[in-house]
């Protein structure tokens, strides 16, 4: 009988553990984590699917399978600090030996149970307040708004932005604050000779706010808000939000709507369906 392998890998990986002395409930903890991953890959993660190729994994198809632990099975911390270090390891083994070229468990070391759970999309039925309210930062109630409308910092915060933004797509509530915005910008505009959105309140010699120079009014306005203003985790809710609130939606209105790729959506999707 042929035998098959539950993940990628499997023998060569479980003999690297042997010769490392691990134990061996340990070495079959590290086998029921990641047969369980890659179960997890082959039946929710729309990318993994096409091919079943370790090497075309990336963060997000990690971070897919590590969300679903913590919102659905609500592991945890400790149970979900082990299970991420043992896929650390594994794919740090497979880098290692040249197996893959990409590193997806890389970035996520860093990354908390808390930072994984589903966000909450409550702010997103408060924006009126939000935008009215003057004792927030200018700058933060334009995040809000912009994210709310699908778009990352790594968008709005680029050079010509405002050549794609469409304020007279604004609702009633939006334009208001709009204006309220351009009172704000139009004087830092002058003074850098920018149209940008975000610019810095003094001369410099690159007039564009950076993140870490966004992160500085966003921080102190988490107090009065009672959120984290992660932007991140803030576009994750708006999208799921959206995900949620028009199930009609094809996924190519939805990659249109909301400028994803097709593996992005599938995503999203799984998000979406971890937060019901």
């Amino acid at each position: 009988m042929t035998h098959t392998n539950a993940y990628p890998y499997q023998d060569t990986f479980k003999l690297y553990l042997q010769q490392q002395e691990l134990a061996t409930a340990t070495i079959a903890e590290y086998d029921s984590v990641l047969t369980d991953l890659f179960n997890y890959l082959s039946n929710f993660n729309a990318g993994y699917q096409q091919d079943h190729r370790v090497s075309t994994l990336l963060d997000r198809d990690v971070e897919q399978y590590l969300a679903m632990l913590i919102n659905q099975r609500h592991v945890t911390n400790g149970t979900y600090n082990k299970m991420l270090s043992h896929i650390n390891i594994y794919f740090k083994y497979l880098f290692t030996h040249n197996l893959i070229t990409h590193y997806p468990t890389l970035t996520l070391k860093g990354k908390s149970h808390d930072d994984l759970k589903t966000p909450s999309t409550k702010w997103l039925h408060l924006m009126p307040d939000i935008l009215a309210d003057q004792q927030l930062a200018v700058y933060t109630r334009l995040t809000l708004l912009l994210i709310s409308h699908f778009y990352t910092t790594k968008e709005f915060l680029a050079p010509n932005f405002y050549q794609q933004l469409q304020p007279q797509a604004f609702n009633a509530d939006e334009r208001t604050f709009w204006a309220t915005y351009q009172r704000f910008i139009q004087p830092l505009q002058a003074r850098h000779h920018s149209h940008d959105l975000f610019l810095k309140q003094r001369l410099s010699g690159d007039p564009h706010l950076t993140s870490a120079g966004l992160h500085k009014y966003l921080k102190p306005d988490e107090k009065r808000l009672g959120f984290p203003l992660i932007p991140t985790r803030l576009f994750q809710s708006a999208v799921i939000n959206d995900l949620l609130q028009h199930p009609e939606l094809s996924d190519a209105a939805f990659s249109e709507r909301l400028r994803l790729d097709p593996q992005s959506l599938a995503y999203y999707r799984q998000l979406a369906k971890d937060y019901r």
